[in-house]
């Protein structure tokens, strides 16, 4: 229930986002997901940054830096689960790689040379060890040296043999596992999970204390009107989406936008350089209040109580 409060927290709570987002970056300090120690995104991961995106989205990359294990789990996110066109990649400056300079010519050559002398003073040692063995006693030999019978040398190469077989075994066992891995991660991280219906967008109105901010009226069908906030007002007029389709989250947790209760996620579409940003079109002949599936995708319907197990 952890992260379900936290996704509550976060869309209610006007003001407190960079605090919760500073208590998230401490949490994935030392972890690569929310659950668990491994690296396989849950449930949890994908309810999260479906609802801090749209925050982050917004917020300037100075800010953004303070929460570096929060753009590195976003950007780990974003880019194994497939969420198409559903929510919008967070763009991540990454440090580049400067590997170590290799040494020099010359530097190679002092090496070669020291090691040089190095094994000729190995030799002269050998010389004064043999010339010392040769001034010992009469009465002093050497321990004869152990010569391998046939019998042995077989017993060696069956045991190698044997060795090589369950080397084979092991690697078999493992590629055999490698494709199960990436079944369970496709069943985990489904993009399905997101509830997706068609609305109407009945009016449209400015915030009235952000002017980033657009409000809007959607209709679902069977008397289901949801108001929706939408940073839309600097690509779009509230005239522009009056009457018009879009296709919306639904089963988000609702939350207040500067003041203004929200209860839902207006899917959009952008330029590369986030120049032009418009709603998506849902597809030709969908109805009101229909859901929006992807084919070999099982549907999820009602995100928050499939998530009561966390």
């Amino acid at each position: 229930m952890k992260w379900v409060k936290f996704s509550m927290d976060f869309a209610g709570s006007d003001g407190k986002q960079h605090a919760l987002l500073d208590n998230l970056n401490k949490d994935l300090s030392q972890k690569s997901v929310l659950l668990g120690d491994g690296l396989k995104p849950s449930a949890a991961d994908i309810v999260v940054f479906a609802t801090v995106q749209p925050f982050v989205s917004c917020v300037s990359n100075r800010e953004l830096q303070k929460f570096p294990h929060v753009l590195r789990w976003m950007d780990y996110i974003q880019n194994i689960v497939d969420f198409g066109t559903t929510l919008q990649k967070i763009n991540v400056a990454k440090s580049v790689f400067d590997p170590p300079s290799h040494p020099k010519k010359g530097d190679k050559g002092d090496t070669e040379s020291s090691s040089k002398k190095a094994v000729s003073g190995q030799k002269i040692v050998y010389k004064s060890n043999g010339s010392a063995d040769s001034k010992k006693p009469a009465g002093e030999t050497k321990a004869p040296e152990k010569k391998e019978t046939p019998a042995a040398k077989d017993n060696k190469t069956s045991g190698d043999k044997k060795k090589d077989k369950s080397a084979g075994k092991t690697a078999e066992k493992a590629s055999e596992k490698a494709p199960e891995k990436a079944a369970d991660k496709d069943s985990e991280c489904n993009i399905s999970i997101l509830n997706i219906q068609v609305g109407l967008i009945r009016k449209a109105w400015k915030h009235p204390s952000a002017d980033s901010l657009l409000v809007e009226e959607i209709d679902l069908g069977d008397g289901n009107v949801r108001q929706v906030v939408s940073g839309l007002a600097k690509y779009c007029s509230p005239e522009d989406l009056t009457n018009r389709h879009v296709v919306l989250i639904t089963n988000v947790k609702p939350g207040k936008l500067r003041d203004v209760m929200s209860a839902g996620l207006v899917l959009c579409a952008s330029t590369e350089d986030h120049t032009a940003v418009e709603p998506l079109i849902p597809p030709e002949g969908a109805k009101i209040g229909e859901r929006i599936s992807f084919a070999g995708y099982f549907s999820h319907v009602g995100l928050m109580e499939s998530l009561k197990m966390f």
